[in-house]
């Protein structure tokens, strides 16, 4: 497992200058981007699609971009992010399509796979897929919109697999702030996804440091 890494999440940045947020998350000193990708069917909500991937690698090249595919159908979209620039993409185990293979193809075409979990499904389907991931993402909000409560009972699924995959890179996205991410790490994450919290801070680069130190 690695160290504690701090991930704004684009979709809480303001959508009239998401250059901007990117530069902003950049210039913060954030260890990675967290770009989150929607379509109507898979959640109740639209947002961004590969050039907005694109955009952010141009703006800030340094600044790793990982990629959540909340998608009926992500097995269909890997080759577009992949070439608008994602690094780590992110696909739903609840997703209407070959889960296995989807990450399989994904890690073929150069990126790191990664599977993510919403809240209502059981943990017990990440199990086959927790040997060819590098990455899973436990929501810990219903996934569409942002500002949402932090589900604390999702934290069982984060021990859940830490238990089993002591050196996977686990993730949580929803409702972190400088209270929760602690709750989180004391889980077992080692990565925090922040929208809201940090997009509405004076100064993103003591939050983070802020949530880093607690």
């Amino acid at each position: 497992m690695s160290k504690i890494k701090i991930l704004p999440s684009l979709l809480a940045a303001d959508v009239g200058n998401l250059r901007g947020g990117v530069l902003r998350a950049a210039e913060s000193g954030a260890d990675a981007l967290h770009i989150d990708i929607m379509d109507p069917h898979f959640v109740p909500n639209i947002s961004f699609g590969p050039d907005v991937v694109r955009m952010a690698k141009a703006a800030a090249p340094e600044l790793y971009r990982n990629v959540h595919l909340m998608m009926l159908r992500p097995d269909r979209y890997l080759a577009p992010f992949a070439e608008a620039g994602a690094q780590t993409i992110q696909i739903h185990v609840e997703a209407d399509c070959d889960i296995g293979n989807t990450l399989i193809r994904i890690r073929e075409i150069g990126l790191r796979p990664a599977i993510a979990i919403n809240p209502e499904t059981d943990v017990i389907r990440l199990k086959e897929y927790l040997g060819i991931v590098d990455e899973v993402l436990v929501m810990t909000v219903h996934p569409g919109f942002g500002a949402q409560k932090f589900i604390g009972e999702c934290l069982d699924k984060v021990r859940w697999i830490r238990a089993r995959k002591p050196d996977l890179d686990i993730m949580v996205d929803g409702g972190v702030n400088g209270e929760t991410a602690a709750e989180c790490v004391r889980a077992g994450v080692n990565m925090l996804v922040s929208g809201s919290y940090l997009y509405k801070q004076a100064d993103m680069k003591k939050a983070m440091e802020d949530m880093r130190n607690v």
